[in-house]
């Protein structure tokens, strides 16, 4: 895992700790069939993970500057917050192939308005700053009244989200 510190702007990003979970996710995924369409979503931290490795697949590498080697389909992130987001909108801007990857990348944030684990400013703050950065294919939804756990509604969602932007709708 890697510290989340304390949520807030101000508090240092730990880099290695990202990284490394991060390259371990991406390992498993390499393991899967050249034409199997690979996504990562995640909740609360593995939100954060699943953020961080959207911004390593459109940089085409982890903060540590080892390539990147998935190429992610889809991101999911439930009640979680972008690491990183410091300086990520000059990183991707300064290359014409990570403004690419980033524009093109399906994500889809949901965040609970009554979240207390991770407050939804965080969560719509997130949303921004990757969309600033040009994550352009970026869905937000909020749901009311909820705090820091699912509900079926948004399972739904997430699985009509993932049908839609992977094409999945004769594969079921």
């Amino acid at each position: 895992g890697f510290d989340a510190g304390e949520l807030s702007e101000e508090s240092p990003d730990d880099w290695e700790g990202l990284d490394a979970s991060a390259a371990h996710i991406a390992n498993f995924l390499s393991a899967e069939p050249s034409d199997v369409k690979v996504g990562i979503g995640g909740f609360s931290m593995g939100a954060a993970m699943a953020l961080y490795s959207a911004t390593a697949c459109a940089l085409g590498r982890y903060g540590n500057g080892i390539p990147y080697p998935i190429n992610l389909r889809a991101v999911v992130g439930l009640s979680g917050w972008l690491p990183g987001s410091r300086g990520l909108r000059n990183k991707i801007q300064v290359s014409h192939e990570a403004a690419r990857r980033a524009a093109s990348l399906p994500i889809l944030l949901s965040h609970g308005t009554c979240d207390d684990v991770v407050p939804y400013k965080i969560g719509e703050k997130s949303a921004h700053s990757l969309n600033i950065a040009g994550f352009w294919n970026l869905t937000f939804k909020n749901y009311e009244g909820i705090g820091h756990y699912t509900v079926p509604k948004e399972m739904d969602e997430v699985c009509n989200w993932l049908t839609t932007k992977l094409c999945l709708e004769g594969s079921r």
